[in-house]
């Protein structure tokens, strides 16, 4: 199985599910960037509606993904669904109405009519979404993005991407890959505007940043693009982050 099989079921189901409710479905991440590790990605996509689904169509929705789960890549289905107006007329923190991860999925075997009830809100992560999905994502169905997505901030961008990155200090020796590549993904962004993926923002900083926290970047790339684990004395991962962190959220 591979990702645009599963894609597609999820195209079809959300479609006989949703019927003219659906406006579309946009697939961003790391298919989108065409860097995607089966063995290290998720399948990320947006989902669109006119209105709110009804309580048993968010259940068929879900239903959906944790059928599909088993063969998925260990990471995983993200799925977030909005409505259309906050596309057009950009809201932040964006408003979502359903959301699914790896994450959720136990809480979604215990009692999946409670999840969708309680699984909706606000998350800055989707101004990152909608970016990407702006620059390079891919539309499953549904409306062209130029037409759907409006401008999303600057600054709701920065802000966004900053919050997954602020605890970096603290999260890099239990998931050294992620928060390497991210830092240099925020980082690249706040110097030199580009909107690149985990992997194309550890190749920048491996050209970019100081030669010290070379071999840091290097083992995160090389490990991001295999199955390998991170291998490496964290003393300089510990300030590699530290470095960088100063350089987001002080400096700049």
């Amino acid at each position: 199985m591979n990702y645009n099989e599963i894609l597609d079921r999820i195209s079809c189901e959300y479609n006989r599910i949703l019927s003219d409710n659906l406006v579309g479905i946009y697939v961003h991440g790391s298919i989108a960037f065409g860097c995607f590790n089966w063995d290290k990605s998720d399948i990320d996509f947006l989902v669109v509606t006119k209105e709110i689904p009804s309580l048993e169509e968010k259940k068929e929705l879900i239903k959906v993904l944790m059928e599909l789960d088993k063969i998925c890549p260990p990471k995983g289905l993200e799925m977030s669904l909005v409505l259309e107006k906050v596309c057009s007329k950009f809201v932040y923190p964006t408003p979502f109405e359903l959301h699914f991860s790896n994450a959720h999925k136990e809480k979604c075997k215990s009692n999946i009519e409670e999840y969708v009830k309680a699984m909706n809100g606000v998350d800055k992560d989707l101004a990152t979404h909608f970016t990407v999905i702006r620059s390079v994502g891919i539309v499953l169905c549904g409306k062209d993005i130029a037409t759907l997505f409006g401008e999303i901030p600057k600054a709701n961008y920065i802000d966004s991407i900053k919050c997954d990155v602020e605890c970096a200090e603290d999260e890099i020796v239990e998931n050294p890959i992620y928060i390497v590549l991210s830092l240099c993904r925020v980082l690249a962004y706040m110097r030199e505007n580009l909107i690149i993926s985990k992997e194309q923002g550890g190749l920048w900083g491996i050209k970019k940043l100081p030669s010290v926290y070379v071999p840091v970047i290097k083992e995160a790339v090389k490990c991001y693009q295999s199955n390998e684990c991170f291998s490496m004395d964290f003393k300089l991962a510990k300030e590699f982050s530290h470095y960088m962190v100063k350089q987001i959220f002080v400096d700049n």
